[in-house]
């Protein structure tokens, strides 16, 4: 597939995520869940990366337009479906440039999977454990200022695992250490998440994930 064909797919993919997101707020879904669909649905397009193979430069590109149009939303009410939640935080922002960061170091041949499983960590494991945590949490423990939810950081450590697991088997094939990577990496993000001021879990659990499972693979030899 040539480039035209490709920018016209991302950007289809991410116009479908925003026109959902913004159809949805209009009918007053919680801003809670609405935010969650940008979250999955924009994470989602690694995939659609993946398959296309876009060039490294594209993806960046894509991933800083789209942290701009998240900063803007703060100041210009465009795209409310951001920043529906009643609580400041730049999480949007920061997931966008997490993305970029792992596209730019790792979207290199028999590296992609390792920003694939950055960003997939992170869109997936958070945006669940964050569902669960504020549906389900019932055993609450607090840190400083942060409040968490058992039910939600073990969902994160679950949903984590598996998607490392997924990727890095699918990839290579079973393993019993990849399997311990897979938990082991679950567990640290399952941590991180616990800090997320100002969103900034969305920064440190995608490039701690993607980074820890390329360091700890190549320590393999696979």
């Amino acid at each position: 597939m040539g480039l035209p064909q490709q920018i016209i797919c991302y950007a289809l993919w991410l116009g479908s995520v925003f026109a959902l997101a913004e159809w949805l707020r209009a009918r007053k879904v919680d801003g809670e869940w609405v935010r969650k669909v940008i979250h999955i649905g924009v994470g989602n397009i690694i995939l659609l990366a993946w398959a296309l193979q876009v060039p490294r430069w594209l993806g960046v590109s894509f991933s800083l337009v789209f942290a701009g149009l998240a900063l803007l939303s703060y100041r210009v009410a465009i795209l409310q479906s951001l920043n529906g939640v009643g609580r400041r935080s730049f999480g949007t922002c920061f997931y966008a440039l997490s993305i970029g960061l792992l596209l730019y170091w790792f979207w290199l041949p028999e590296r992609q999977l390792f920003a694939v499983i950055g960003i997939l960590v992170m869109t997936w494991a958070d945006a669940l454990a964050g569902l669960v945590g504020k549906t389900w949490g019932q055993h609450r423990y607090q840190l400083g200022s942060i409040q968490k939810s058992w039910e939600g950081s073990l969902t994160m450590w679950g949903v984590s695992s598996l998607v490392i697991g997924a990727v890095l088997l699918g990839y290579f094939g079973f393993s019993t250490p990849l399997l311990g990577i897979s938990l082991l990496v679950g567990g640290i993000a399952m941590g991180l998440e616990v800090f997320s001021w100002y969103g900034l879990d969305n920064l440190t659990v995608p490039l701690a994930s993607g980074g820890l499972c390329f360091i700890l693979v190549q320590g393999l030899n696979l």
